[in-house]
Protein backbone atom coordinates (compact mmCIF):
# COMPACT_ATOMS: atom_id res chain seq x y z
CA UNK A 1 0.00 0.00 0.00
CA UNK A 2 2.83 2.40 0.77
CA UNK A 3 4.12 1.97 -2.80
CA UNK A 4 1.28 4.16 -4.09
CA UNK A 5 0.29 6.12 -1.00
CA UNK A 6 3.68 7.78 -0.41
CA UNK A 7 3.96 9.32 -3.94
CA UNK A 8 0.26 10.21 -3.91
CA UNK A 9 0.66 11.81 -0.49
CA UNK A 10 3.52 13.95 -1.78
CA UNK A 11 1.31 15.13 -4.64
CA UNK A 12 -1.49 15.91 -2.19
CA UNK A 13 0.85 18.09 -0.12
CA UNK A 14 2.17 19.83 -3.23
CA UNK A 15 -1.39 20.60 -4.38
CA UNK A 16 -2.46 21.80 -0.92
CA UNK A 17 -5.55 19.57 -0.72
CA UNK A 18 -4.79 17.68 2.48
CA UNK A 19 -8.30 16.49 3.25
CA UNK A 20 -8.78 14.92 -0.17
CA UNK A 21 -7.55 11.69 1.45
CA UNK A 22 -10.36 11.63 3.98
CA UNK A 23 -13.03 12.72 1.50
CA UNK A 24 -12.27 10.09 -1.15
CA UNK A 25 -11.75 7.38 1.47
CA UNK A 26 -15.11 8.24 3.02
CA UNK A 27 -16.78 8.13 -0.40
CA UNK A 28 -15.40 4.62 -0.90
CA UNK A 29 -16.71 3.70 2.56
CA UNK A 30 -20.12 5.10 1.58
CA UNK A 31 -20.13 2.77 -1.43
CA UNK A 32 -19.32 -0.20 0.82
CA UNK A 33 -22.02 0.81 3.31
CA UNK A 34 -24.58 1.20 0.51
CA UNK A 35 -23.73 -2.29 -0.73
CA UNK A 36 -24.04 -3.58 2.86
CA UNK A 37 -27.46 -1.91 3.20
CA UNK A 38 -28.53 -3.71 0.02
CA UNK A 39 -27.33 -6.98 1.59
CA UNK A 40 -24.61 -7.61 -0.98
CA UNK A 41 -21.70 -9.94 -0.16
CA UNK A 42 -18.94 -7.98 1.58
CA UNK A 43 -16.20 -9.59 -0.51
CA UNK A 44 -18.18 -9.85 -3.73
CA UNK A 45 -17.61 -7.83 -6.89
CA UNK A 46 -20.83 -5.77 -6.48
CA UNK A 47 -19.45 -4.30 -3.24
CA UNK A 48 -16.09 -3.57 -4.83
CA UNK A 49 -17.86 -1.97 -7.79
CA UNK A 50 -20.02 0.16 -5.50
CA UNK A 51 -16.97 1.37 -3.57
CA UNK A 52 -15.01 2.14 -6.74
CA UNK A 53 -17.96 3.88 -8.40
CA UNK A 54 -18.60 6.11 -5.37
CA UNK A 55 -14.93 7.07 -5.11
CA UNK A 56 -14.46 7.65 -8.85
CA UNK A 57 -17.62 9.72 -9.28
CA UNK A 58 -16.74 11.78 -6.22
CA UNK A 59 -13.14 12.24 -7.34
CA UNK A 60 -14.22 13.32 -10.82
CA UNK A 61 -16.64 15.83 -9.29
CA UNK A 62 -13.91 17.22 -7.02
CA UNK A 63 -11.53 17.50 -9.97
CA UNK A 64 -14.15 19.58 -11.79
CA UNK A 65 -14.65 21.69 -8.66
CA UNK A 66 -10.90 22.36 -8.53
CA UNK A 67 -11.01 23.52 -12.15
CA UNK A 68 -14.00 25.80 -11.59
CA UNK A 69 -13.52 27.04 -8.03
CA UNK A 70 -9.89 26.44 -6.94
CA UNK A 71 -10.12 29.10 -4.24
CA UNK A 72 -12.69 27.10 -2.23
CA UNK A 73 -11.50 23.58 -3.10
CA UNK A 74 -10.44 22.66 0.43
CA UNK A 75 -13.83 23.73 1.80
CA UNK A 76 -15.61 21.64 -0.84
CA UNK A 77 -13.44 18.63 -0.02
CA UNK A 78 -14.20 18.97 3.70
CA UNK A 79 -17.90 19.31 2.98
CA UNK A 80 -17.79 16.18 0.83
CA UNK A 81 -16.26 14.23 3.69
CA UNK A 82 -18.89 15.38 6.20
CA UNK A 83 -21.81 14.65 3.86
CA UNK A 84 -20.46 11.20 2.89
CA UNK A 85 -19.83 10.30 6.54
CA UNK A 86 -23.31 11.43 7.56
CA UNK A 87 -24.91 9.48 4.70
CA UNK A 88 -23.05 6.34 5.79
CA UNK A 89 -24.30 6.75 9.37
CA UNK A 90 -27.88 7.17 8.15
CA UNK A 91 -27.65 4.06 5.96
CA UNK A 92 -26.48 2.03 8.96
CA UNK A 93 -28.93 3.57 11.44
CA UNK A 94 -31.36 0.67 11.27
CA UNK A 95 -28.70 -2.06 11.37
CA UNK A 96 -28.10 -3.53 14.85
CA UNK A 97 -24.48 -4.23 13.82
CA UNK A 98 -24.08 -0.95 11.98
CA UNK A 99 -21.81 0.64 14.59
CA UNK A 100 -19.46 -2.34 14.53
CA UNK A 101 -19.36 -2.34 10.72
CA UNK A 102 -18.62 1.38 10.60
CA UNK A 103 -15.86 1.02 13.19
CA UNK A 104 -14.25 -1.70 11.07
CA UNK A 105 -14.26 0.58 8.04
CA UNK A 106 -12.65 3.38 10.06
CA UNK A 107 -9.95 1.38 11.85
CA UNK A 108 -9.51 -1.43 9.32
CA UNK A 109 -9.04 -5.18 9.51
CA UNK A 110 -5.45 -5.41 8.31
CA UNK A 111 -4.71 -8.64 10.20
CA UNK A 112 -7.54 -10.38 8.37
CA UNK A 113 -6.37 -9.44 4.88
CA UNK A 114 -6.16 -12.52 2.67
CA UNK A 115 -3.45 -13.47 0.22
CA UNK A 116 -5.96 -12.97 -2.60
CA UNK A 117 -6.61 -9.39 -1.45
CA UNK A 118 -2.87 -8.75 -1.22
CA UNK A 119 -2.28 -10.04 -4.75
CA UNK A 120 -5.19 -8.02 -6.13
CA UNK A 121 -3.88 -4.85 -4.47
CA UNK A 122 -0.35 -5.54 -5.72
CA UNK A 123 -1.61 -5.96 -9.29
CA UNK A 124 -3.69 -2.79 -9.17
CA UNK A 125 -0.92 -0.73 -7.58
CA UNK A 126 1.60 -1.95 -10.15
CA UNK A 127 -0.68 -0.66 -12.91
CA UNK A 128 -1.26 2.66 -11.13
CA UNK A 129 2.46 3.18 -10.47
CA UNK A 130 3.31 2.38 -14.08
CA UNK A 131 0.64 4.82 -15.27
CA UNK A 132 1.90 7.58 -12.96
CA UNK A 133 5.48 7.00 -14.08
CA UNK A 134 4.43 7.07 -17.74
CA UNK A 135 2.36 10.23 -17.46
CA UNK A 136 4.57 12.05 -14.97
CA UNK A 137 3.70 15.74 -14.84
CA UNK A 138 1.24 15.16 -17.70
CA UNK A 139 -1.06 13.26 -15.35
CA UNK A 140 -3.21 16.37 -14.98
CA UNK A 141 -5.87 17.19 -12.43
CA UNK A 142 -8.51 14.67 -13.49
CA UNK A 143 -5.93 11.90 -13.99
CA UNK A 144 -4.54 12.50 -10.50
CA UNK A 145 -7.98 12.43 -8.88
CA UNK A 146 -8.98 9.20 -10.66
CA UNK A 147 -5.71 7.39 -9.84
CA UNK A 148 -6.08 8.59 -6.28
CA UNK A 149 -9.65 7.25 -6.06
CA UNK A 150 -8.67 3.80 -7.36
CA UNK A 151 -5.75 3.52 -4.93
CA UNK A 152 -7.88 4.61 -1.97
CA UNK A 153 -10.74 2.27 -2.87
CA UNK A 154 -8.39 -0.72 -2.80
CA UNK A 155 -6.81 0.17 0.53
CA UNK A 156 -9.60 1.61 2.65
CA UNK A 157 -11.52 -1.67 2.93
CA UNK A 158 -8.43 -3.44 4.30
CA UNK A 159 -6.69 -0.86 6.49
CA UNK A 160 -9.50 1.61 7.20
CA UNK A 161 -9.94 5.36 6.78
CA UNK A 162 -7.59 6.39 9.59
CA UNK A 163 -4.62 4.37 8.38
CA UNK A 164 -5.20 5.42 4.76
CA UNK A 165 -4.98 9.08 5.77
CA UNK A 166 -1.93 8.50 7.98
CA UNK A 167 -0.13 6.50 5.26
CA UNK A 168 -0.70 9.24 2.71
CA UNK A 169 0.16 12.29 4.80
CA UNK A 170 2.58 11.42 7.62
CA UNK A 171 5.48 9.98 5.55
CA UNK A 172 5.02 12.77 3.01
CA UNK A 173 5.18 15.37 5.80
CA UNK A 174 8.33 13.83 7.24
CA UNK A 175 10.24 14.04 3.94
CA UNK A 176 8.63 17.14 2.45
CA UNK A 177 11.97 18.94 2.14
CA UNK A 178 13.55 16.27 -0.07
CA UNK A 179 13.48 16.16 -3.85
CA UNK A 180 11.61 13.55 -5.89
CA UNK A 181 13.64 10.33 -5.77
CA UNK A 182 15.28 10.80 -2.32
CA UNK A 183 11.90 11.89 -0.96
CA UNK A 184 10.15 8.77 -2.24
CA UNK A 185 12.83 6.44 -0.88
CA UNK A 186 12.84 8.18 2.49
CA UNK A 187 9.03 8.20 2.60
CA UNK A 188 8.81 4.49 1.86
CA UNK A 189 11.43 3.81 4.54
CA UNK A 190 9.53 5.86 7.14
CA UNK A 191 6.30 4.09 6.26
CA UNK A 192 7.81 0.59 6.32
CA UNK A 193 9.49 1.16 9.69
CA UNK A 194 6.25 2.52 11.14
CA UNK A 195 4.18 -0.40 9.85
CA UNK A 196 6.68 -2.87 11.34
CA UNK A 197 6.71 -1.01 14.67
CA UNK A 198 2.93 -0.74 14.78
CA UNK A 199 2.44 -4.43 14.00
CA UNK A 200 4.99 -5.37 16.67
CA UNK A 201 3.32 -3.12 19.26
CA UNK A 202 -0.08 -4.57 18.37
CA UNK A 203 1.20 -8.12 18.85
CA UNK A 204 3.11 -7.43 22.07
CA UNK A 205 0.58 -5.15 23.77
CA UNK A 206 -2.63 -6.58 22.30
CA UNK A 207 -3.57 -3.21 20.78
CA UNK A 208 -5.91 -2.75 17.79
CA UNK A 209 -3.58 -3.00 14.80
CA UNK A 210 -4.77 -0.09 12.67
CA UNK A 211 -4.59 2.54 15.44
CA UNK A 212 -1.24 1.13 16.61
CA UNK A 213 0.25 1.64 13.14
CA UNK A 214 -1.21 5.17 12.95
CA UNK A 215 0.51 6.09 16.24
CA UNK A 216 3.76 4.50 15.04
CA UNK A 217 3.54 6.47 11.80
CA UNK A 218 3.08 9.71 13.75
CA UNK A 219 6.04 9.03 16.06
CA UNK A 220 8.45 7.82 13.39
CA UNK A 221 7.45 10.57 10.95
CA UNK A 222 8.08 13.16 13.67
CA UNK A 223 11.50 11.71 14.49
CA UNK A 224 12.46 11.33 10.83
CA UNK A 225 11.38 14.86 10.01
CA UNK A 226 13.45 16.19 12.92
CA UNK A 227 16.50 14.20 11.85
CA UNK A 228 16.24 15.40 8.25
CA UNK A 229 15.93 19.03 9.35
CA UNK A 230 18.97 18.69 11.60
CA UNK A 231 20.94 17.04 8.77
CA UNK A 232 19.91 19.79 6.35
CA UNK A 233 21.08 22.48 8.77
CA UNK A 234 24.51 20.88 9.14
CA UNK A 235 23.85 19.30 12.52
CA UNK A 236 22.84 22.55 14.23
CA UNK A 237 19.67 22.67 16.33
Amino acid sequence: MLATHVPLGRRVLARGIIFLDLAVAQLAVLGVVAAHALDLAADGWPTQLAAAAAALVGAAALAECERRWPQIQEALIGSTFVVAASAAVLLLAGDPHGGEHLAELLTGQILWATSVQAMQMAALYSILLAFMAWRGERLGGLGFYLVFALAITASVQVVGVYLVFASLILPALAVRGLSARPGLLAGWTVGALAYAAGLAASALLDWPTGPAIVIALAVIALLAGRMLRVAASGGQR
